[in-house]
């Protein structure tokens, strides 16, 4: 049940039958990006593929854009998740590969199309944060830090290309394993940042 509340981050269980219905509507709601544009998904269409009446999408969701918050919200928890385990770098990418190759169909069409940008916004958001902190070890050692290359601009690149490799890889129908391009991309990025 990857990207739904397994758990809440208060280490209080959350209700069974909310993991359910959450986990409904949101392969619904993956199903029906699939279908059709964003704009034609109702609440009403939603519930239906869902197997669930009105009233219950509304226990949940205040409107549909609320529930993609929400969506992204626990796609972030769950990315967190991966890199807060103590592992090196390395082994954390491939971490996350595995967890985005383990919810591929999810990941496509979130991350991939450009439908619904609030998943890929945050997503960038994220791993800006984690290379700014990864930088701030490296700074001074780096010769792109030497030749005097802006930070922001640094992050700009590292997390777009990750983001490019991850989408294509989506898109490309998962050709490599996790460990494989994890291996690459690292190896890529270690002879950038000499």
């Amino acid at each position: 049940m990857k990207g739904v509340f397994k758990v809440n981050r208060q280490n209080s269980i959350t209700d069974p039958r909310k993991i359910r219905t959450r986990k409904l509507l949101r392969d619904a709601f993956i199903e029906l990006l699939q279908e059709m544009d964003i704009e034609k998904i109702t609440v009403n269409r939603l519930a239906e593929r869902a197997t669930i009446n009105r009233v219950t999408f509304y226990l949940h969701y205040s409107d549909i854009p609320d529930m993609q918050e929400k969506m992204a919200d626990d796609m972030i928890d769950d990315i967190k998740h991966v890199f807060d385990n103590p592992l090196k770098n390395g082994k954390k990418l491939e971490k996350l590969l595995v967890h985005i190759s383990e919810d591929a169909d999810f990941y496509k069409i979130t991350l991939a199309s450009k439908v619904v940008p609030i998943f890929r916004e945050r997503l960038n958001t994220l791993l800006s944060d984690k290379i700014v902190l990864m930088l701030e070890g490296k700074m001074g050692e780096s010769s792109i830090v030497k030749a005097g290359i802006p930070k922001d601009i640094i992050v700009w690149y590292n997390s777009s290309a990750l983001i490019g490799v991850i989408i294509s890889w989506l898109q490309n129908d998962i050709p490599y394993t996790p460990s494989f391009l994890a291996k690459h991309f690292i190896f890529l990025h270690n002879s950038f940042l000499k």
